[in-house]
């Protein structure tokens, strides 16, 4: 799975009518829909398509036409977002009108294209789960645990000075895996379910 971190936009001319792409992280939706209708009070239509993934890690996608004939754009959008296994993002394609009707065919296939030419223009980064985790140890080992949750890229949520030192983590399985191989026996890694705050 994939998903953007900032937003993209393209611009396709098909038969005088002009489909303007925004692809977008998810939670930005609502804001992004309110600036292009404020952008672009001129434009006929304003189709989209999301699909994130929800606290059960359960995909969720929706999608409108925006008064386009059914199922001619945003479920073609959609379909080219699922057909890349893109995640917590959205699309928005503002259509002017240029006169010339594009029949259904043409109107799946060029929001399909839509589609297709802002991906291909964005930077994609992959999905990883990450899981919490409680990493205990003594204040001999921090200067290690630090350098090896750096080197791989290990997030510290919050760092706790007691006794021993307790370092609140997010890692994906594999970013954890590597670490228990360095790590020493003494550094105990526990389950936990934490504050972020």
């Amino acid at each position: 799975m994939q998903f953007v971190q900032k937003e993209y936009n393209v611009t396709v001319e098909i038969k005088k009518s002009k489909f303007i792409t925004y692809l977008f992280p998810y939670e930005k939706f609502n804001d992004v829909m309110e600036k292009l209708k404020n952008e672009h009070p001129k434009a006929r239509h304003f189709v989209y398509a999301y699909r994130y993934l929800n606290e059960f890690e359960q995909i969720v996608e929706n999608s409108s036409d925006d008064g386009e004939p059914k199922g001619t754009s945003g479920k073609p959008s959609l379909a080219v977002m699922a057909g890349m296994d893109i995640i917590n993002s959205g699309v928005i394609i503002v259509r002017y009108f240029g006169g010339i009707k594009l029949g259904t065919g043409g109107l799946v296939r060029a929001y399909g294209d839509a589609v297709n030419e802002v991906l291909n223009s964005a930077t994609l980064v992959e999905y990883k789960k990450l899981i919490e985790k409680k990493l205990i140890f003594e204040y001999s080992y921090l200067s290690k645990v630090e350098y090896l949750l750096e080197k791989y890229d290990i997030i510290i949520v919050k760092k706790v000075f007691e006794i021993d030192v307790i370092f609140f983590i997010q890692a994906s399985k594999e970013q954890l895996e590597k670490l228990k191989l360095e790590l020493d026996r003494k550094c105990i890694i526990e389950e936990t379910k934490f504050d972020k705050k």
